[in-house]
């Protein structure tokens, strides 16, 4: 039996990494994809093939039509064609007001973490589909719970951002369900990752953790679960859907 292909996007720390080592354990070859830290994501490929897994790096910003056209033809290339997407890959900037925000920032955010997405699903969707020749296949999408909540006085931005990432999950799911492939996603909550400290805050978790109901932040492996179960078989009848993994939050 062939062996399910995934790549991940920002798979070279944190909800990214976690995942592509979950998923090579499960069986899955990776791609690891990454925009700057290319050390990173060769130490992740290195743990991922000592899991059983076949592996690639493919450096992309998926920002950029381009490199997101070359980011799945090199996984291709390299695996074979792609049947799991997650699309991980996300940016956000230092707490601030909305009314502090510049345009710059705005289109920095919305290029990646919506604009990235919607192309990431746009390829997987030429490549999966049915309609297209494809065998079908999976993508789950990586929200946040910031989409509910809005993040204020944070990162409205980002919350917008991931809310447009719920938007997508859900369309995409129903434009393509007849086609072989189920859309899906997971928005984390506090989740103990290094994007806190890109926020300006890297000990984030332990100040806002009394305000969820379970009284502690979340591990990046509790997040990659979720995404598992959305790839997998045993979420056979699931699209549309959008799991929260945010400690009841």
């Amino acid at each position: 039996m062939k062996k399910p292909i995934a790549l991940i996007t920002g798979a070279s720390r944190g909800i990214g990494a976690a995942t592509a080592k979950l998923l090579a354990a499960k069986g899955y070859d990776i791609c690891i994809n990454y925009n700057r830290d290319k050390v990173a994501a060769e130490l992740v490929k290195e743990e991922v093939e000592n899991l059983g897994a076949n592996a690639c790096t493919v450096q992309a910003n998926v920002a950029y039509e381009d490199d997101v056209i070359r980011l799945f033809s090199e996984a291709s290339a390299a695996l074979g064609p792609v049947t799991h997407v997650v699309n991980n890959a996300g940016i956000l900037f230092h707490h601030s007001r909305l009314e502090d925000f510049t345009a710059e920032r705005l289109e920095k955010v919305f290029s990646t973490n919506v604009v990235g997405s919607i192309l990431c699903c746009r390829e997987a969707v030429r490549l999966m589909s049915t309609k297209n020749g494809g065998s079908g296949g999976v993508i789950v999408n990586v929200s946040s719970a910031a989409a509910r909540l809005g993040a204020p006085n944070e990162y409205i931005d980002y919350a917008a951002s991931k809310g447009a990432i719920d938007t997508l999950t859900i369309g995409l799911a129903s434009e393509v369900a007849e086609e072989g492939i189920r859309v899906n996603g997971v928005r984390p909550g506090p989740i103990y990752t290094e994007l806190h400290a890109d926020g300006g805050e890297p000990d984030r978790v332990e100040r806002v953790k009394e305000f969820v109901p379970l009284k502690r932040g979340g591990t990046v492996e509790e997040v990659a679960n979720a995404i598992y179960f959305l790839l997998s078989d045993e979420s056979s009848y699931c699209t549309g859907s959008i799991l929260d993994v945010a400690g009841g939050r």
